[in-house]
């Protein structure tokens, strides 16, 4: 790569489930570039672990509707909450024609329940739902001719001319600087963990599509809406912080204090047990809590959640026999570029999907298990919008500075673009949560 003359159909930043269901549903007649700043299986969506929520028949719509937006405390889009379960059966299918394999009972799917949910509706594989649905979906677009992969490829900046987008400018693993240009971007680069200490995201995943929006005026929204995951793993440990899935609560595990004493109802939101625990660590001046799965059968656990075992055991924690040390740590961003039900953005000719976008679907704060499939729902849209109307857009190839850019001061300057818009839109919630780990 690296020819400046090349014109795509479409380019995809990002390859988690939004990015890479948002390819296959593009026609094959089309040229699809995907690129990833790491190796394609380093995004949050290979590592999720509790499953995907789903409609599961008419008589749960209105319950599912509630739980969402209850746990979005009431600031949800209604619309785009409407569009993700009317459209979650269909999606569902949609992945298993993909291949993807759900775990099953003799009566037919398996369903689990995390907190904020009133009734089991979560499809899962295991404890890595994550892997199962990414993994088959990368197989897919592997297959098609008409996609191409680039990994380790940097997004600098986007190309841009009378608030219509025209390309983007990466960086190669040589170091090489240049432009791609294209009919329309479709920013899918995930959250912004990465910026912070304690997170269950990977490092790589800082933000970038967020701040260049902010460099170039693009719409966005609920930014200061950050979800910390009440359970990650206690570590000293340098990098992401290992994520216990909220299914673990869901199938019957009980949060302890220091003192071995329960203190809240585990399948709350996620918000509310986070807060709970912080009030703890601070009540008792302690550094984590405990988790304990005493209630379950050691035998389940191994069978439900092998992922999560091995990985305790070789931190040297067995969890059938002992409680581990949990924390919160950021997990989920319900802010984002600001879009429509198809991934519009303010910027002509640039789409924005999965959790780098906000369409208002998760409020303030995320029902468990609804992020993977907003990925998909809206990919699709995304994607199916795109196709009916990509051939009246012209490209217009724009001469791009390549020199002006270093990727180390931006790296550092996209930063400190992110946090201080936080930080200006909620600074009680950024000092909260924030403000000691990013000091370095």
């Amino acid at each position: 790569m690296g020819s400046n003359t090349v014109i795509n159909d479409v380019i995809i930043v990002g390859t988690g489930a939004a990015g890479l269901f948002c390819a296959l549903n593009l026609p094959e007649n089309l040229k699809v570039l995907i690129i990833t700043k790491d190796k394609i299986e380093r995004s949050d969506s290979f590592i999720a672990q509790g499953g995907i929520s789903t409609l599961r028949d008419s008589q749960d719509y209105d319950a599912y509707f509630e739980d969402t937006i209850r746990a979005g405390h009431y600031k949800n889009t209604n619309e785009s909450v409407k569009v993700m379960i009317e459209s979650s059966p269909q999606v569902i299918k949609d992945l298993v024609n993909f291949n993807v394999d759900f775990d099953h009972t003799d009566k037919g799917f398996s369903y689990t329940r995390e907190g904020g949910h009133s009734q089991p509706r979560i499809l899962h594989k295991k404890d890595t739902t994550g892997e199962e649905i990414s993994s088959k979906l990368l197989i897919a677009v592997q297959k098609r001719e008409n996609i191409i992969i680039e990994e380790n490829t940097i997004m600098l900046d986007i190309i841009c001319s009378m608030n219509s987008c025209k390309g983007i400018v990466v960086q190669n693993t040589a170091k090489e600087i240049y432009p791609l240009y294209t009919k329309t971007v479709v920013f899918a680069t995930g959250g912004i963990g990465g910026l912070f200490q304690h997170s269950t995201n990977f490092r790589n995943i800082t933000g970038d599509a967020i701040a260049i929006a902010i460099n170039h005026h693009i719409k966005l929204k609920d930014l200061e809406c950050i979800q910390i995951h009440p359970t990650a793993l206690y570590s000293k440990a340098p990098g992401r912080r290992f994520l216990i899935s909220e299914s673990v609560r869901g199938e019957g595990a009980i949060l302890l204090n220091s003192k071995k004493e329960r203190f809240v109802d585990e399948l709350l939101p996620r918000d509310v047990v986070a807060k709970a625990i912080k009030n703890e660590m601070l009540k008792d001046g302690t550094d984590y809590v405990y988790l304990s799965l005493e209630n379950l059968d050691p035998e389940k656990i191994k069978i439900r959640f092998p992922n999560i075992y091995q990985r305790c055991l070789e931190e040297g924690y067995d969890i059938t026999k002992e409680c581990i040390p949990v924390i919160p740590a950021q997990h989920y961003f319900m802010g984002g570029i600001e879009v429509d039900l198809i991934g519009k953005t303010s910027m002509e000719n640039l789409f924005a999907i999965g959790e780098t976008s906000c369409n208002g679907v998760h409020g303030q704060n995320r029902l468990g298990s609804n992020s993977l499939l907003e990925s998909v729902v809206f990919s699709k849209r995304c994607a199916e919008y795109i196709s009916k109307n990509i051939q009246s857009i012209i490209c217009d190839i724009i001469p791009v500075d390549v020199k002006s850019y270093n990727y180390e001061k931006l790296q550092q300057h996209y930063k400190q673009l992110i946090l201080d818009e936080i930080r200006r839109r909620d600074a009680k919630f950024y000092e909260q949560w924030f403000s000691n780990e990013n000091k370095n």
